[in-house]
Parts: C-alpha cells; structure tokens; sequence
C-alpha cells in the first residue's frame, strides 16, 4: 500500500473527488443550515424509511441543533429539487471521527450515483476539519448496501451489533430484529482515495479465505416470505460473528458470492 501524503493533499483531491462525483450525477451538493431546509430534509428522510409525520426520523428541533453545533448535514439537489441526505455528528473528539446516523436518496433518482456522490462531499467536508474517519452502521443483510460501503467506498467492517436499535417502528425495520454491522471509512487511506476517484477495487483472495452468503434482495424476501428472511437474518449472525470473534476480518463483497472473511492466521 501506498504511503500517506501530506494533509494538504488530500483535502484537495478530496474536494476534486467530490465535485466530480456530484457533476457526474448532475447535482449540487452543499450544507443544510436553515430551518425550512432541515425541513425539508426530514420529509424526504421519513418518506424514505415510511415513517408518518408525527414519527419522523430525526425530530426537527434535534436537526436544528445537530447544525448549530457543527455537525454535518448535507443535501444533493437536483435543479431546485433535494433528493438526497446525510447527517452525521461527532464522535469522541479523542477518535477524530464523524458518526454517519442516517443518508437517504429518493427512490425516483436511483442510478445515478448520488448517494457515491454525497459520501465524496462528506469524506470532503470532514478531511478540511481534521477527521480522519467516519464510522456508520448498516443492515448486513442488504446486499446493495454492502457492495457500496465496502467495494465502492472501500469502508471496512469493525463488528457485529445484534440487534442494535431494538425495535424499530417504521417501514423498513418493523418486525425485524435491527442487526447492524460497524464501518470505518479511513478518510486518508490511499484506497480510499483511488476509489473516490472512481478506480475499481482490487481484491486479493487467500487461501482459507471464508464466504459468508446474503440474499441478492432482502427486501423482496420480507414482503414475500417473513420467515425466509428471518431465517437469512440468523444464519448470516451466525456465521459472521463466529468468523468475526474467532480473529477473523471482512476483507470484501461479492455480490454473488457474499462476505469475504479473512481467518485470523491471515490477517495483518
């Protein structure tokens, strides 16, 4: 692996990594501060996870202070029209790291790269402030999901939480149990980098490397068959977090294949 270069350097590819993304997309990606904006971003955050207005994903007078505190809120519009989100806060000021809570693009804009784009102007926006990572949670289970962070991003998984926000009542979660794995996003890590500058992923399998298998579409499984899904929910548990506790090390995705899982006598 390459060596790091100097902080001056990778904000500003970062920042070019960034504009390019969101003009690949054909949007504008800037900062959320006013209250009508924040607004905005919660109606379209709710209408994504199917939450009711009295039920929102993020309440407004939290989104209000989230911002006045320097925390990151980030819109992508497309012409006059916001069909993209993320919000995130501080973690530990001793870890140097943003926690991503919660990104969302409207269904009606899928294809184009958009949520790619967001992150670059995220990643962008914490490297100018001195973060050097940003960690966030996902639903293992989505396959989709799990090829952007890890083989777009190059984010890699930290642990297995079980359950991790309890029940959960929206369009999305209900009746399932809120499995979550961890990422970390080292913002200046050269693969990072490279992939933020659109290169492809490379990856190198070993001998005694795992697979660990997830369906191609959950979502399709829930509606169709609750108990299918919730038969991939424990399986999938099962196996990642014996590999995981064992030493082991999700190393990359294959969308057919599943989980790459590095045993412990072959990680570094």
């Amino acid at each position: 692996m390459a060596e790091l270069r100097n902080d001056d350097d990778v904000v500003h590819e970062a920042a070019a990594h960034a504009e390019r993304a969101a003009a690949a997309s054909a949007v504008r990606i800037r900062e959320l501060v006013t209250v009508g904006e924040h607004a905005e971003a919660i109606a379209l955050l709710s209408r994504i996870w199917r939450r009711p207005a009295e039920n929102p994903v993020v309440p407004p007078e939290l989104m209000r202070a989230l911002s006045k505190a320097g925390n990151y809120i980030g819109g992508a519009f497309a012409d006059d029209l916001l069909v993209g989100v993320a919000i995130a806060f501080h973690a530990d000021p001793g870890r140097h790291a943003l926690y991503s809570h919660i990104a969302g693009i409207s269904g009606a804009q899928a294809g184009r790269s958009i949520g790619f784009a967001l992150k670059q102007h995220q990643r962008a926006w914490a490297l100018e402030r001195g973060i050097e990572r940003i960690e966030w949670t996902f639903d293992p289970l989505v396959a989709r999901n799990a090829h952007f962070n890890i083989t777009k991003l190059g984010a890699r998984p930290q642990e297995y939480l079980s359950d991790f926000y309890g029940a959960m009542n929206d369009g999305v979660n209900t009746d399932d149990e809120t499995d979550r794995l961890l990422m970390r996003w080292e913002l200046r890590d050269p693969e990072v980098a490279l992939r933020a500058g659109g290169e492809s992923a490379t990856e190198t399998r070993l001998p005694g490397d795992l697979r660990v298998a997830v369906p191609t579409d959950i979502e399709r499984i829930r509606r169709e068959d609750r108990a299918a899904a919730q038969g991939w929910r424990v399986r999938v548990r099962d196996d990642l977090t014996r590999a995981l506790d064992a030493g082991g090390r999700i190393v990359g995705f294959d969308r057919g294949e599943g989980y790459l899982v590095r045993p412990e006598e072959w990680t570094a």
